[in-house]
């Protein structure tokens, strides 16, 4: 199945979730068939990384939004398990910081995007300037709405530098993110993500969800779309994203760099050494 044409948010199309199942699984994929799928793609993405920080002239940005619970964090640790940690790098925005907060809101986001050769994954981003000040009303509408245009913007100019933007919405239903919240209570080694406001949150659902639909309205466009992922099955959420990324970085037309120096005349260098260790009675190192 084509996840990225199945989950794309078209530009100007209007987002319901109600209507998009979070249970979603495809009509025949089974979880063991799917986990052997997503190891695939995250072999894809590997190898597809490699090129990205070898050839240096682009970039690929990730958004992860989603609910307490939706499985951001699971996410990130189960598609980038092959990578080179040297070109990814995973940023959390929380709570901007009182020298963040002196800038636009933009400033603490550009600032993380992405250089050539890079991957960066936002785990919250600068969406969270359309969401969670819009439900809680912690900045007047006037501020807020006039965001989205700021957003696009910001994201145009990233594409425009070469930055390949994939942006996904990990869905899961109350029932789901209950049930991963007794989850949370149930194992000592994650009781540390415990916090009263996942519960105080769940108040807010439809509204979030109202927010949610509006932004992904606004600001899903072709140079930087949208990806409605049904996630209350962690592994269907693994492949579906997985595919994604590695079909995007695909159209990207990655590849290896021309050599930057004399081939011939490294080879003529390394000979003329290895004649010179043989010489001294020593071997060449093995490979």
């Amino acid at each position: 199945m084509n996840y990225r044409k199945k989950f794309m948010i078209e530009p100007g199309a209007k987002v319901r979730f109600a209507k998009i199942d979070p249970d979603f699984t495809g009509k025949h994929v089974s979880r063991q068939a799917a986990i052997a799928a997503t190891a695939r793609q995250i072999e894809r993405i590997a190898r597809l990384q490699y090129l990205l920080y070898a050839d240096a002239s682009q970039s690929l940005l990730i958004v992860l939004q989603g609910l307490d619970a939706a499985g951001k964090d699971g996410l990130i640790r189960h598609l980038f398990t092959g990578v080179n940690p040297q070109g990814v790098a995973v940023v959390g925005f929380k709570k901007p910081t009182e020298r963040e907060a002196a800038h636009d809101f933009l400033w603490r986001i550009h600032r993380r995007a992405p250089a050539k050769g890079e991957i960066v994954i936002y785990n919250r981003s600068h969406y969270e300037d359309v969401l969670i000040v819009r439900v809680h009303r912690s900045v007047p509408h006037a501020v807020w709405s006039r965001r989205y245009d700021l957003i696009n913007d910001f994201e145009k100019i990233l594409s425009d530098g070469g930055t390949r933007i994939l942006k996904f919405y990990l869905h899961i239903s109350p029932q789901e993110q209950l049930a991963r919240f007794k989850a949370r209570l149930d194992d000592p080694t994650r009781h540390w993500k415990i916090s009263e406001a996942d519960y105080a949150e769940r108040e807010f659902w439809p509204q979030y969800v109202e927010a949610y639909e509006d932004a992904l309205e606004r600001t899903s466009s072709k140079r930087a779309p949208w990806y409605v992922i049904p996630s209350n099955h962690k592994w269907f959420r693994n492949l579906a994203v997985s595919q994604i990324i590695a079909d995007a970085m695909d159209d990207m037309g990655l590849a290896l760099p021309r050599p930057r120096v004399d081939l011939a005349a490294i080879r003529r260098k390394y000979h003329a050494a290895e004649r010179e260790q043989r010489g001294k009675g020593g071997k060449p190192a093995a490979s």
